[in-house]
């Protein structure tokens, strides 16, 4: 399986049609329907539905987009990574991380890096800590920025100690609004959305007690900011770390702390023994160095 034939592929799958697909790479229509063909007799499988005026992938056609744009990100790295090993340090460096507070740090850590390197891209991605870990393990992130508890079986990482507070969210209008912390006892009667991370919200649990059955869940949220939004048309209260919502206006969503206070860690983690760009090593050497 060549790539070039799997960015025949994703042609065609973004342009449901052959044609299109054919203008767009600069070959044949004829040249493309036999190199696709020769595709899914390799893989034996049937990769599009040809019955309709576009075409559309199968099943097994799905599965095979979404490996072969893993296929294709992994490539782009390798290539950026080895731009990294001239005398000028270039590259990108791919790096996973929720809406925490701790992400102040990160942005401080890039700061000093960019300052030295400005050569080298930075790129960002946004998502749950399982996503996060998910890619990482397939090599498609090479920092994670994680809250705990999290596995850290095979990861490098630095601790940043309580850099992020468990609050509950509400509108600025709220009667709770009024009050400088909230108890349990405040939140047993009223709608609450929930992390999605079951880990997460074994942490929640443990701080409820007994009373954590009581609960009144309306909602399950696997990141702050829809949850915010939720909460901002009266449809539930988030608790969650400080994260991105601190940054809302506060005439429209406004955090209370927990009381008894809950802290968290967050890590900021690579996978151990894998060999790494230069770009990569020495944004690990910036790392270590702010916590130092």
């Amino acid at each position: 399986m060549e790539l070039r034939v799997l960015r025949y592929f994703l042609a065609v799958a973004k342009e449901q049609s052959f044609t299109r697909a054919a203008e767009q790479l600069h070959i044949t229509q004829p040249t493309l329907s036999r190199q696709l063909a020769a595709l899914e007799e390799e893989l034996g499988s049937v990769l599009f539905n040809r019955s309709g005026r576009n075409i559309t992938l199968t099943e097994e056609g799905l599965l095979l987009k979404r490996r072969a744009l893993e296929i294709i990100d992994l490539q782009e790295k390798i290539i950026d990574e080895f731009k990294g090993n001239e005398e000028e340090v270039e590259g990108v460096i791919t790096i996973g991380c929720g809406e925490f507070a701790a992400v102040e740090i990160l942005a401080q850590i890039c700061k000093e890096y960019k300052k030295r390197y400005p050569l080298v891209q930075i790129a960002l991605h946004t998502g749950t800590a399982d996503m996060i870990l998910e890619m990482m393990n397939k090599g498609l992130i090479d920092i994670g920025l994680f809250l705990e508890p999290i596995s850290t079986e095979d990861l490098e990482y630095i601790r940043f100690q309580d850099s992020d507070q468990w609050v509950i969210s509400m509108r600025a209008d709220d009667p709770l609004a009024k009050k400088e912390v909230i108890t349990k006892e405040d939140l047993l009667r009223i709608p609450l959305i929930l992390p999605e991370r079951y880990s997460v919200q074994s942490e929640i649990a443990n701080w409820f007690g007994k009373d954590f059955e009581k609960l009144n869940i309306a909602f399950i949220s696997n990141l702050g900011t829809n949850a915010g939004v939720m909460a901002i048309h009266g449809l539930g209260y988030p608790v969650s770390i400080q994260g991105a919502i601190r940054y809302w206006r506060e005439d429209l969503l406004v955090q209370r702390k927990l009381y008894p206070e809950v802290k968290a860690n967050t890590i900021m983690a690579w996978r151990r023994n894998l060999p790494q760009s230069k770009a990569i090593r020495l944004f690990i050497d910036e790392i270590n160095a702010f916590q130092a």
